[in-house]
């Protein structure tokens, strides 16, 4: 079946698997923005302690979607791979200590043996909460801003030192938090984490108290969300892009380019409004009547929204990873790629997602099938 698909629609076929995988996991940080406001919506060390527990039982998918997401993107798009995590990798690095602390927390924040005191767990969940989803919206945006790096191929030949990308910044990769343009994308996934985890609690949590506040801050965290959003997205609209010939693969800035993809790729951009519209359904719906399910129609627009900004990104003749150092050494779908029989034989491979999704949802079902509250988590063998 694979075998008769071009490279060229292999090469699009896993930047779709690897726009989708996004999606997942920026929903997924509902977990991150959760934890940023455990003290916020519980007084108490027993509102505190069911929060954390309903927002434990799901983290595990958002560090296993993470490295999914991460593997998948090395697998197909091994040049991306060395380039980025190769050469900016303090900003990598940030983002895999913030989940990596994150995991420490969950397990041995109730231990007997736990020396540092819950305390000391707690505030590694919620640096987790801010520091991991503004580095890792910040890291996103220089998919469509660009970075120092430079590329050469025939490097390989070199036996003294064989390295095919040099990072040209001193700083590998904390560059990107001096953008503006990368900084309004990280606040945005920052705030918009926060929302899904106030909407994720509501469903999924039976305290009145809890409900309530978070009702409240669903408020105050909505409103930063969509103004940073549409910040990034209108000033997206406007700026240069990095587009290359088709032929020659020659880069060279396009005025306006992302918006020229928005108008040249309709179904993208149908996509992108769609889930636009989920987030806010899930919000507005929320706000305005005692509706639990928000989460849903949020989280579903969240996929959508970033699944169609990384088609964004890499489709349509468009370098999804920009040198603003050398322009020709410009990563894209088309010379940053594996070979194509590994792309043939991963294709087959990611036939078994859709199983995996299903085990997902039904695992998902299975923790939800009672709302969590203090009287169940007596119940509970097993509490974080």
């Amino acid at each position: 079946m694979f075998e008769t698909l071009s490279y060229f629609s292999l090469q699009q076929y896993w930047w779709i698997i690897i726009s989708l995988l996004a999606g997942i996991l920026v929903f997924l940080t509902f977990v991150q923005g959760g934890q940023s406001l455990i003290y916020t919506l519980g007084k108490t060390e027993t509102e505190q302690k069911v929060i954390i527990n309903s927002l434990g039982r799901k983290w595990e998918f958002t560090f296993t979607t993470l490295v999914t997401f991460g593997g998948a993107f090395f697998a197909s798009f091994p040049l991306f791979y060395s380039t980025s995590f190769g050469g900016a990798y303090w900003v990598w690095m940030a983002i895999l200590f913030c989940f990596v602390i994150q995991a420490v927390a969950y397990e041995f924040r109730t231990k007997p043996s736990n020396f540092l005191g819950r305390k000391t767990y707690e505030a590694f969940l919620i640096a987790n909460g801010f520091l991991g989803t503004i580095l890792l919206g910040t890291a996103i945006g220089t998919f469509f801003t660009g970075s120092e790096f430079s590329v050469n191929k025939n490097n390989l030949t070199l036996i003294s030192n064989p390295v095919i990308s040099q990072w040209e910044s001193p700083w590998r990769g904390l560059e990107a938090l001096m953008n503006i343009q990368n900084i309004a994308l990280g606040l945005a996934v920052f705030f918009l984490a926060r929302v899904l985890g106030l909407l994720y609690i509501m469903n999924n949590l039976s305290d009145k108290n809890i409900f309530d506040r978070a009702k409240c801050n669903l408020w105050f965290n909505a409103v930063p969300f969509l103004a940073f959003f549409l910040f990034f997205l209108i000033r997206l609209m406007f700026i240069d892009g990095f587009s290359y010939d088709p032929v020659n693969h020659f880069v060279t800035m396009e005025a306006s380019k992302y918006f020229n993809n928005l108008l040249q790729m309709p179904v993208n951009t149908s996509i992108l409004l769609t889930g636009i519209a989920g987030v806010l359904f899930g919000i507005i719906r929320t706000l305005y009547h005692p509706y639990t399910r928000g989460i849903w129609f949020a989280g579903a627009g969240t996929i959508l929204t970033v699944f169609s900004l990384f088609i964004l990104a890499g489709f349509n003749h468009t370098a999804y990873y920009p040198s603003t150092y050398d322009l020709q050494s410009s990563l894209t779908i088309e010379n940053s790629s594996s070979s194509r029989f590994t792309l043939t034989v991963m294709s087959y491979l990611s036939l078994a997602v859709p199983f995996v999704i299903l085990y997902i949802f039904y695992a998902w079902r299975a923790m939800n099938s009672t709302k969590i509250d203090a009287d169940e988590l007596e119940k509970d063998h097993h509490s974080y």
